[in-house]
Order: structure tokens, then C-alpha cells, then sequence
């Protein structure tokens, strides 16, 4: 049997129908009962023995610095609804929301953000350069964004080519970072790349038909472009045993992929692609590199498989921005 063909079934996405019942449930459990447990799990969080590491957490994706009076524009937390935005954005920043007094006020950027908001705002993504103050990252939309795999096919035994599998949203914003890359390498002999969007506006023979995540793992290494904001699949990619294969990232998300070191958790190639060939073939020469590399993306991975973890410090970093903002 293949390997991976069990993993397909037990360690792939969370079923859709399911995320969304949790997310109804929380919905019409009574607020009075979250709020009232927020200050003991505040305190749970200060209490445990890596608290260090979950301030250090807190501190970078909530940068606000305190303000003299709270901004004007924001919106009470019991406007915050079924409806008003969508749906992913709603429900996985509900999970921590309803733990606060209705009365708070803050600003919700959902979607794929790619500039610093005016006003303190939370988000899913942001550059990874500038005055981030204004750019408060929570964990949105992670149904899609933030999916593990389990890779039973060990590095050597993968096939010594690149997979690239994207879709190109012309025109969106950085749609030419991805068209670029096809252009330069479809039908390069180290490389097996295709376009899956049908709306896509490319060449015909670029087009091949969609294919799994774990159809990936049979490749040494997976390409981790970005599209609008992020590289969707970087974190699947580094918790499987194929390399993921990058320029420096441009914006980040719960991830950190900021904080990422270039050739210790991905493969790094300059920003214009031109030195593919040449990186991808040093990795294939040197084998015991390239296991190093996946060993630290999947020590990367760990850490966010905590999930009560996961959880205080996502409670911590609105408690912060409630805090920065004048309310607490």
C-alpha cells in the first residue's frame, strides 16, 4: 500500500460540517459564563511554567503600545454577529471574543490583509516590514490556513523534483510573483508545475487537474509561493518531510513566518527564482542538509500544537489590545 494512504484519511482536514457546529455551539453558549472564566484563565497562563515563551508570543503579533484615550471608529464587541463578516473570520475570532465584555470596542480587518490598518485592527495577515502597531494578528481563518500533516515517506525516497501546484488570481495583488515563476520554469526538467484555477487567465497547456496535499509528498520539494498574502501551504509543507522552497516572505501570519531562518526551516531562493536550479540540486547532493532542514520545520510545527496554549495566547493578545487601547 502507499504510503501516506491511512494518513489521507485520519490526518487531513478537520471535517467542514463539524468546524462549523463547534462554532454554533459557542455561538449560543451565554456570554456571562465565558466572561466570567477569562480572569482564571489569565491567571492559568501567568502560572504555568512557560510563561516566558507565551509573553514572547503575545508580544509579537500585538505590538500596540498603551494610548492615551481609546480611538475613535472602533465597534462594541456586541455588534460583533452571525453575518457580519465572514463566516471562518467570524467563528475563529469568536472562539476568544466571547470571553470579553460586549462593551469593548475594537476593529476587525478580515481577509487577506496586506497593508497596516489606520486604526488598531485585528487581522489574519500583515507585511513583515514597518510600523506593524496597527496590524493585530489573530489565528483566522485556520480551517483552511492551518493544516499538519503526517508524512510517512522519509526525504530520500521522494522523487528529486519541485511541485508546484498554484492557483493565479489575475488580478489580484502579487498574482505576477506566481505567473512569473510558471513562466520561468514550466517544463524545467527539476520542476513539475501546473496551474489549477479554471478562471485563470494562462496559457492552456499550463492547466493540470487539482491534486491533494499528500499527492505532493511524493516530491522532494514543494514550492511556497505567495499568492495574495501568504504561501497558504507552508505549513503543511513543513510538517512533512519534503523541503519547503521560498524567497523571504513578504507578509505573516499567526505562523510567524517572519521569524522563520532562511535555509533552517525552508530553502531560500532570491525573490526573481533565478537560483532554483542551483539550490534545489545543492539539497539533492547534500541529503543529510536537507533532513537537518526538515527536522527544524517540524520542531517549528510543534509548537503550535498546543492547544490550550494556543488558546491563552490568543485570550492574551485581545486582552492586550483592550488594554493598549484604554479600556482595561
Amino acid at each position: 500500500m502507499k504510503p501516506n494512504f491511512w494518513n489521507r484519511i485520519f490526518h487531513y482536514k478537520a471535517w467542514k460540517p463539524l468546524y462549523f457546529l463547534r462554532g454554533f455551539l459557542r455561538y449560543y453558549t451565554p456570554r456571562w459564563w465565558t466572561q466570567r472564566r477569562l480572569k482564571g484563565l489569565l491567571k492559568e497562563a501567568q502560572s504555568r511554567p512557560d510563561w516566558e515563551y507565551i509573553r514572547s508570543r503575545v508580544d509579537y503579533y500585538n505590538r500596540l503600545e498603551p494610548m492615551a484615550a481609546t480611538p475613535e471608529g472602533l465597534k462594541p464587541l456586541a455588534e460583533h454577529r452571525v453575518g457580519t463578516i465572514q463566516s471562518a473570520y467570524f467563528f475563529d475570532s469568536h472562539e476568544y471574543t466571547r470571553f470579553f465584555a460586549d462593551h469593548l470596542r475594537w476593529k476587525i480587518e478580515p481577509g487577506d490583509v496586506t497593508t497596516v490598518p489606520a486604526l488598531p485592527s485585528v487581522v489574519k495577515s500583515r507585511p513583515t516590514e514597518g510600523n506593524l502597531a496597527n496590524s493585530v494578528v489573530l489565528n483566522l481563518d485556520k480551517h483552511r490556513h492551518f493544516l499538519f500533516l503526517k508524512d510517512e515517506i522519509p526525504f530520500r525516497a521522494k522523487q528529486n523534483l519541485a511541485i508546484f501546484r498554484c492557483n493565479i488570481n489575475y488580478p489580484y495583488p502579487n498574482y505576477e510573483t506566481r505567473l512569473r515563476f510558471v513562466e520561468q520554469y514550466y517544463g524545467h526538467p527539476m520542476c513539475d508545475i501546473g496551474v489549477s484555477n479554471r478562471n485563470a487567465v494562462v496559457k492552456e497547456e499550463w492547466n493540470r487537474p487539482y491534486i491533494s496535499e499528500y499527492d505532493h509528498m511524493d516530491y522532494k520539494f514543494v514550492m511556497c509561493l505567495e499568492g495574495i498574502d501568504v504561501a497558504t501551504n507552508l505549513k503543511w509543507v513543513m510538517s512533512s518531510n519534503s523541503l519547503a522552497v521560498m524567497p523571504p516572505p513578504r507578509y505573516e501570519t499567526w505562523f510567524m513566518e517572519a521569524a522563520l531562518i532562511p535555509n533552517y526551516h525552508y530553502v531560500s531562493i532570491k525573490a526573481d527564482y533565478s537560483d532554483l536550479e542551483e539550490r534545489l540540486q545543492y539539497y539533492i547532493d547534500h541529503p543529510e542538509e536537507a533532513e537537518a532542514i526538515v527536522r527544524h520545520a517540524h520542531e517549528w510545527i510543534e509548537q503550535f500544537r498546543d492547544r490550550r496554549r494556543e488558546k491563552l495566547i490568543s485570550l492574551l493578545v485581545l486582552e492586550k489590545y483592550f488594554r493598549q487601547t484604554h479600556q482595561l
